[in-house]
């Protein structure tokens, strides 16, 4: 998600930056601290070397005195060849080898060194009598200072981190709320709602992409509103034409009727034209009857009416209404369903009549049912159809026939598609040249929408069950 992207960024864009000033903040203070200490002890062992030759003659233990009334730190010598110490927890063990050998040297010098977990400055020196002093000045509260202020920059690196994520995340949604009405926006354009618009608040990049989207709204609005009013005028053109074309091609079909009575008694020159003429009156009410049905679908005016159907019988009944018995061979189960019998007749009729008219003899029908539903496949043994045409063969007036000489009106096969969807159903095709085709037209039906339904877990919820059971009961 951006908005948690931009937070996330936001945040350690702030927390990069805060552990990087901390991180400085705290080594220049430690490094001044530290420095402000090696002073300050090796101006006071100094002064003590100053002073040790006038306590040191009267014994150790005066100069020892002596130095717990200048300061606070231990005090570590060596006298004649003798040590000696204030403290019993540092001695000259403690005194690192380093310091001794600088110190022996003539030197004064200083080290850090951990004695007992204490932190001490050793800082050591010569007195003039040969006399080797060590001063253990304790850094315990220079150390828990520094852990204070380290300590306190986390804190505030962590407390200005979320802080830096509340305000990333409000100027996240800020920033991010064009980009949020404008995914809304298209989402109600893909709906359908071309009237959507984007408000333009501003003159920055998104009050130029706002407004560029609304131009680009009010195109494909415009554009939309074009091709629907275009396809408007195709549909009532088509369906004017189909309806004006009636009256007259009912008489047309009248007059071919009668000329058809006299074609045997007609000269042998005037019979095939007369037999032409009357073929060319049959294709012509072929079409003029499905471009009605074809704008009626596209009008929405088409309705369903269900009932209990033998799809086996159905099947027989439009073979054998259409004198196709010696042409198609049927094979068939006893499927019963509900659906509307007169769209199933149309549609099985039309995928026989293609079969025959594209496949020749050889055609068989199957009527069965399996898990996905109930089926009728239609086979032919035909030359088949070629893979550019395959995702053709539904569009209306299409003909894989260039010549476009066909008996057909090129209208049968959308049509049986219409039917199949309207029914809830689909048609499916297969083909290969030189094998023939194979139209498979699937419906549901309850018993497969429960088998399906089982598959996932083995069971139908009660709910389901009782939804079938419902559906059942609705259809007549």
């Amino acid at each position: 998600m951006l908005r948690r992207r931009l937070t996330i960024v936001f945040m350690l864009a702030v927390g990069v930056s805060a552990a990087a000033l901390a991180a400085g903040s705290y080594v220049v203070v430690r490094h001044n601290l530290l420095a402000d200490s090696v002073n300050d002890g090796a101006r006071q062992g100094r002064r003590n070397l100053v002073v040790a030759p006038t306590y040191l003659r009267q014994g150790s233990n005066a100069l020892i005195q002596a130095y717990r009334r200048s300061g606070d730190f231990e005090t570590v010598g060596v006298t004649g060849g003798k040590p000696f110490s204030s403290s019993f927890s540092v001695g000259l063990r403690q005194v690192p080898a380093d310091l001794r050998r600088l110190v022996a040297s003539g030197k004064l010098g200083y080290e850090r060194e951990t004695v007992a977990g204490t932190h001490y400055l050793v800082v050591g020196g010569p007195s003039s009598d040969g006399t080797e002093l060590y001063f253990f000045f304790s850094e315990q509260n220079l150390r828990h200072e520094l852990a204070q202020l380290r300590n306190v920059l986390l804190i505030g690196v962590g407390i200005l981190m979320l802080l830096a994520g509340f305000v990333g995340a409000a100027l996240a949604r800020r920033t991010l709320r064009p980009v949020a009405r404008a995914s809304t926006a298209a989402h109600s354009l893909a709906e359908g709602l071309l009237e959507t618009r984007l408000p333009v608040t501003g003159r920055d990049e998104f009050g130029a992409w706002a407004q560029a989207f609304n131009e680009m709204a009010s195109a494909l609005e415009a554009k939309i509103s074009a091709l629907s009013a275009a396809q408007a005028r195709e549909r009532r053109f088509t369906a004017d034409v189909a309806h004006e074309l009636r009256t007259p091609l009912t008489a047309l079909v009248g007059e071919a009727s009668l000329l058809s009575d006299h074609v045997d008694s007609m000269p042998t020159a005037a019979r095939r034209p007369a037999e032409l003429l009357i073929g060319d009156i049959a294709r012509l009410r072929r079409l003029v009857e499905d471009l009605m049905e074809i704008s009626r679908f596209d009008a929405g005016r088409e309705s369903v009416q269900t009932e209990t159907v033998d799809l086996a019988s159905l099947a027989a009944g439009a073979i054998r209404a259409r004198g196709w018995e010696g042409q198609v061979r049927l094979d068939a189960d006893d499927v019963v369903l509900q659906s509307d019998p007169r769209r199933l007749e149309r549609i099985v009729a039309n995928l026989v009549g293609n079969a025959l008219d594209h496949g020749g003899h050889g055609v068989a029908v199957r009527v069965g049912q399996d898990g996905v539903g109930a089926f009728v496949e239609v086979v032919d043994r035909g030359p088949g159809i070629a893979p550019e045409h395959l995702v053709h063969l539904f569009e209306r007036f299409y003909k894989s026939d260039a010549s476009r000489s066909g008996r057909g009106t090129g209208l049968g096969l959308a049509i049986a598609l219409e039917n199949a969807r309207l029914l809830g159903g689909e048609i499916e095709v297969w083909s290969e040249l030189g094998e023939g085709s194979r139209f498979t037209l699937r419906l549901p039906t309850p018993e497969a929408v429960t088998q399906t339904l089982r598959s996932g877990d083995g069971r139908v919820s009660a709910a389901e069950e009782h939804d079938l059971q419902d559906e059942r009961r609705r259809s007549p």
